[in-house]
């Protein structure tokens, strides 16, 4: 074809006929559409070139996905929170008022009661004095319970110091110790907010109550909801002691905020 053309372009430049011009025009039109085409052709290799590597990259990952000997994407470790009911009761170590290390993991295979304490708050006195928490660690110290005290209050704070712990001891008539947390560590640890906030650990070191220590929010045993006062700590001990399940497992705690030295 294309030497058809150019016999008939050699044919008009040796001064042929009018027809045989046009026919050289129009070949001259069909070359510079063929050309343009053939340009166009010769470009479209490039583009596929470029869009491979996206392509095998793709490919790729999906073979890297579908590689089970690919290492697994491992989430980090939630941040631990505050002692959960039906687990491990987390362990510490603390000194009581005489400067004694006193750890929870000592007690195993004991009932342990853990009462957040502040001798300075309302409620604690009048928990102690009169309500629900008066002679309620004595009562069940016959049968092996062990009971702490521990204060979380950071120094300077109301209720905080060793001094102002051995006054409330004295003026409760409390037979149990108190353990100095001024740090705070082990109160948030165990998500205290209350003063008292009670927590019952059973003789597997299980927690398996925390809350209020009744249900008389004034702290007297004179207001109970319902108009029956309830001893939550109470029955509580008397459940993990009989075998049986503890119900309520948590209640709301009432009391005075928990007076941490970073709050």
């Amino acid at each position: 074809m294309m030497r058809g053309y150019r016999s008939e372009l050699q044919s008009g430049s040796n001064g042929g006929s009018p027809l045989h011009s046009r026919s050289v025009l129009g070949g001259a039109v069909v070359l510079a559409a063929l050309a343009l085409s053939l340009g166009a052709c010769s470009k479209t290799p490039s583009a596929s070139v470029e869009a491979a590597p996206s392509e095998a990259s793709a490919a790729a990952v999906e073979a890297k996905a579908a590689d089970p000997a690919a290492p697994a994407t491992v989430e980090p470790a939630a941040a631990a929170g505050p002692a959960r009911i039906g687990a491990a009761a987390p362990d510490f170590t603390l000194t009581d008022l005489d400067g004694k290390s006193v750890s929870l993991s000592q007690f195993r295979g004991k009932v342990v009661v853990l009462e957040w304490f502040n001798p300075g708050c309302p409620f604690v006195r009048a928990a102690h004095t009169a309500g629900s928490l008066k002679g309620l660690a004595e009562k069940h110290a016959g049968d092996g319970v062990v009971w702490l005290a521990i204060n979380s209050g950071g120094a300077g704070k109301q209720g905080a110091g060793v001094d102002a712990n051995k006054e409330g001891v004295a003026q409760f008539g409390m037979q149990h110790p108190v353990l100095v947390d001024e740090t705070g560590k082990v109160g948030q640890l165990y998500g205290a907010e209350r003063t008292p906030h009670m927590f019952v650990v059973n003789a597997e070191g299980v927690l398996v109550y925390k809350g209020a220590i009744d249900n008389s929010p004034d702290g007297e045993g004179q207001s109970p909801t319902g108009g029956k006062l309830v001893n939550y700590v109470d029955g509580a001990i008397s459940a993990v002691r009989s075998g049986a399940k503890v119900s309520p497992e948590e209640t709301k705690a009432y009391g005075c905020s928990v007076k941490y030295q970073n709050l």
